[in-house]
């Protein structure tokens, strides 16, 4: 009987949870060898590379038959315990069938694989600056099938054994130390000389030839293995220390980069955060670094922000600041440093067995992270970023007809994929951030702890974490874990103060309401919170809300009506006042801010930093939900939210006042607050001299300009070197604001595109590349607009290459644009030709790359006429009409196009609410 796959081509790429539960009670693996041969990566349009495995592995059923996942270009030889296997009936498009298993098995693949232009697998990446090529891998959720046949799921661990063939020069590296580096000698030098001989005839120099064989692994799964390869910038460097009372690592250091991009490398600074992270999270988790040495690498066309692959993380290299930067970015890339440090134990030493517990990394990661911002380095308003930032993402996200709890329910890979979102990670660490204070912060430290110690190298679950944080406390967890993780929806809590028609309540005690539907059942939930409800007045002197009091409550879910008294809160009378149910935003809800309170905080700003972020965050949620007018928000960002020292909240504020007149304001009102925007953006830049707030209103400005032209001669000054002219000093215009004002200009037919080829001709680099296709692709024409709609959808240029993930999205995103009513009309009219595409681009591209169009192309900035309802507008129905039409579409898909649905309807809501 010949054998068959054991599932159709249209299924087997979607590993499904079930089908992984079988296979991991199958089988054990006891190793895989793996070797790599990119001695061609240097030449030019280098598609492919061979790639040998060697598996080892164990199955508890004699004859059983069981699948390696692969989606490689090819196999050239299959070899299962010394029996070679028909090709043609064992490999399938994205599987490899294993028939006949014995108690001990080793199989032996030579394939084929592809370098990536998607940043899905082994990514390959020339540098328009020198030509020189760049390596990396991206795996997460289940991309190492893409390099190297594998058992792809995160509890079949193994010891991972990789050695590289590249040029000498280069550097290559993988998750463990390099243990030998050999030339290649007899035929496989020769076979090296061949390659080099065409290589040289491209004009290309490869010089000689190593192969790198790196250390064993210890136990991990094969989505946090990595490898790199290139000529990449690097600087050595070294840590000394340990837990508490334990024994002191030694650990090598390393950071690398680009070389073109080794002068604006900080490679010192990286280092130190490194040294001080190492240092934190020993004293946390009093469990040694596991992993050996410790690489981190920023990488060009990044899908991420960083990847915790053990001992070779990966960064993208956006954090290389070759323009001038904020100081928010510098935090930003401390908390992503931080975040992945974290992961070399919340995820990587103790992983998840599926994706379902995805949040056990995520989410502590992400708290994690912010912690060690906060206790370890120089910065203060870590928790500031995280209320304004990691919050609002949360927010959003959970307020989606698709949202889900923290703990997902997750069938298969294409789940997984769409699952990395901002509950799996800002919700998780919400929550987590409120079971710190919940149980107390000393329980919390030692409940990982004992987390780690038990389960190290090996796989957990939910029910695991939840055991050890009973252990410490001596409390049931399961009502706690039940309420806040296996539930969806935002809680909602309120301050008042008590009419003393309240049983037992007199006049004017404050109150605090909690409320709660999960919106997957439409039942009321209620949720125990440690807070504290703070008391912020005026200081007519300051003209500021200051803090007068503050108190701590426990709020108890069943408390009658939701309502919680404060009876030794003070509220003074006669004085604008704030009551905050969130003060030190140690939980997670939003916020529903009373009248008196709303009108204090829009006429006045908040003393107190956090305070201060977490009411934005709330005034912004009341915006989206369409219970404060985008025009009172943007007026009060003007009046207050310029001011604010902490440039992280004034970015934030800013890129919510732009989607505020995207998305939230009626189309009656919009030129003209778009208009008034951009003047007091103008004037910012005039009465600052220099500094990341005059930088931040730069790139704001530049950016309202694409679809505003009131401004449009001011940036054409600022380009010509004008600058002093307008009073304006201290503003440097670099790479990055070069190419916002461009893109502005070239949106409104101020530049032409042999203009736009002359900047990049001037000076080409990657971001000047992908800062130009985006330029390119907003002029308002109608045939460059449909040539960037067309490419979009193929995923290529004109000359049929696939377009890399930037490049993708720079295409979508100048697309987009429209500087006039004119180009907006020929923009609306692709409408239908996106509908009618969808399923196609799902099928052709990588599920990351259609992610990319689908979300990118969607129409959802839309205008509501004065009287019509929401639901019935043209964009709302044709996308529901494709929802019902194509109910058996990738599950994946269909959320996309739901969750922009939703975003499109609430934004039409609001301006319906604030026409009315």
């Amino acid at each position: 009987m010949t054998a068959q796959l054991p599932f159709p081509r249209a299924d087997v790429e979607n590993l499904t949870r079930e089908e992984a539960a079988r296979r991991s009670a199958l089988l054990e693996v006891t190793s895989c060898r793996v070797e790599v041969d990119l001695r061609g990566a240097p030449a030019p349009g280098a598609a492919t590379y061979p790639v040998q495995t060697s598996i080892d592995f164990s199955s508890v059923e004699v004859g059983a038959s069981t699948f390696l996942d692969h989606l490689g270009a090819s196999v050239e030889s299959l070899v299962l315990n010394g029996e070679t296997l028909d090709l043609s009936t064992h490999v399938g498009p994205a599987r490899i069938l294993l028939p006949r298993l014995q108690g001990e098995n080793t199989v032996e693949i030579r394939s084929t694989s592809r370098y990536s232009r998607s940043g899905e697998g082994l990514h390959r990446f020339v540098d328009p600056v020198d030509e020189q090529v760049y390596l990396y891998t991206q795996y997460e959720p289940a991309d190492s099938r893409r390099v190297f046949p594998v058992f792809e799921q995160p509890d079949l661990k193994t010891r991972f054994s990789f050695s590289i063939i590249g040029p000498q020069h280069w550097q290559l590296r993988s998750n463990s130390p390099a243990i030998t580096r050999m030339p290649l000698e007899g035929a496989e030098a020769e076979r090296a000389a061949g390659a080099r001989s065409a290589a040289a005839q491209d004009g290309v120099a490869v010089g000689p030839l190593v192969r790198v064989e790196f250390a064993e692994t210890p136990r991990m799964s094969s989505y946090i293995t990595a490898l790199l390869a290139g000529p990449y910038h690097h600087v050595e460097g070294h840590y000394r220390g340990g837990v508490p009372e334990g024994e002191q690592v030694e650990i090598p250091l390393s950071v690398l980069c680009r070389a073109s991009l080794a002068e604006h490398f900080d490679a010192d600074a990286l280092l130190e955060l490194t040294r001080r992270g190492l240092d934190f999270f020993h004293a946390e988790f009093a469990y040694p670094y596991p992993w050996g040495k410790y690489d981190q690498v920023f990488v060009p066309e990044y899908n991420l922000g960083a990847m915790e692959n053990p001992g070779l993380v990966t960064f993208t290299e956006k954090y290389v600041f070759d323009t001038a930067a904020t100081d928010a970015q510098y935090e930003t890339r401390a908390n992503t440093l931080m975040h992945e440090m974290a992961h070399m134990w919340f995820g990587d030493l103790v992983t998840m067995h599926w994706w379902d517990d995805l949040w056990l990394k995520e989410s502590f990661a992400d708290y994690m992270g912010s912690l060690a911002v906060d206790e370890a380095t120089d910065w203060s308003t870590s928790w500031i970023s995280f209320a304004n930032g990691r919050k609002a993402w949360a927010y959003v996200q959970d307020q989606l007809p698709t949202t889900h709890p923290i703990v997902a329910d997750i069938g298969d890979l294409e789940a997984a994929d769409q699952n990395f979102d901002g509950i799996t990670y800002a919700k998780g660490a919400s929550v987590l951030k409120q079971l710190a204070a919940y149980a107390g912060r000393e329980a919390f430290r030692e409940a990982a702890r004992r987390y780690f110690a038990r389960h190290a190298f090996g796989n957990a679950s939910l029910g695991d974490f939840l055991a050890v944080l009973e252990e410490v406390t001596g409390a049931n967890m399961d009502d706690w874990a039940r309420a806040w993780l296996q539930t969806a929806g935002v809680p909602v809590l309120s301050a008042e103060l008590g009419s003393g028609l309240e049983p037992g309540l007199k006049p004017g005690e404050v109150l605090v309401r909690e409320q709660g539907v999960d919106p997957a059942t439409g039942e009321s939930v209620s949720r125990p919170h440690k807070i504290h409800v703070g008391v912020h007045v005026l200081d007519p002197e300051r003209q500021t809300l200051v803090l007068h009091a503050a108190q701590e409550v426990f709020l108890d879910p069943a408390a009658p009506e939701g309502l919680t008294p404060v009876p030794e809160l003070s509220v003074p009378e006669d004085l604008p006042r704030l009551l905050l149910p969130n003060e030190d935003d140690l939980t997670y809800a939003k916020l529903s801010l009373d009248a008196e309170s709303l009108a204090a905080v829009l006429s006045y700003p908040v003393a107190d930093p956090l305070a201060r972020a977490t009411v934005w965050a709330a005034l912004w949620s009341m915006v989206r939900d369409g219970e404060l007018p985008a025009r009172r928000f943007l007026a009060a960002v003007q009046q207050l939210g310029l001011d604010i020292e902490e440039i992280v909240v004034v970015q934030g504020l800013l890129r919510q006042s732009l989607a505020a007149l995207e998305r939230y304001t009626p189309v009656a009102e919009r030129g003209t607050l778009q208009r008034d925007l951009a003047a007091r953006l103008a004037a910012e830049l005039t009465r600052r001299s220099g500094g990341d707030h005059q930088r931040a209103t730069a790139r704001a400005l530049a950016t309202l300009s694409r679809r505003e032209g009131s401004q449009l001669e001011l940036l054409e000054a600022l380009l010509d070197g004008g600058a002093a002219d307008h009073g304006i000093s201290g503003l440097r215009i670099d790479e990055e604001l070069r190419w916002a004002f461009l893109q502005a200009l070239a949106a409104h037919g101020r530049v032409s595109l042999d203009q736009l080829d002359a900047e990049l001709t001037a000076k080409t680099t990657a971001r000047a590349r992908i800062a130009h296709r985006l330029a390119a692709a907003a002029r308002p024409d109608r045939r460059v607009k449909e040539r960037a709609f067309g490419q979009a959808l193929a995923g290529t240029d004109d000359a049929g290459q696939e377009l890399s993930n930037d490049h993708l999205t720079a295409t979508v995103e100048g697309f987009t644009v429209a500087g006039d009513p004119e180009t907006a009309a020929v923009i609306e009219r692709q409408s239908e030709a996106y509908f009618e595409a969808l399923t196609e681009v799902w099928e052709r591209m990588s599920q990351g790359q259609a992610t990319r169009v689908v979300s990118g192309l969607y129409p959802g900035a839309q205008d509501l006429e004065v009287g019509a309802e929401p639901i019935e507008h043209p964009v709302a129905l044709r996308t529901q009409a494709w929802l019902e039409a194509n109910a058996e579409a990738p599950a994946a898909l269909r959320r996309l196009l739901i969750e922009e649905q939703d975003q499109l309807l609430r934004g039409l809501r609001a301006q319906a609410a604030a026409q009315a």
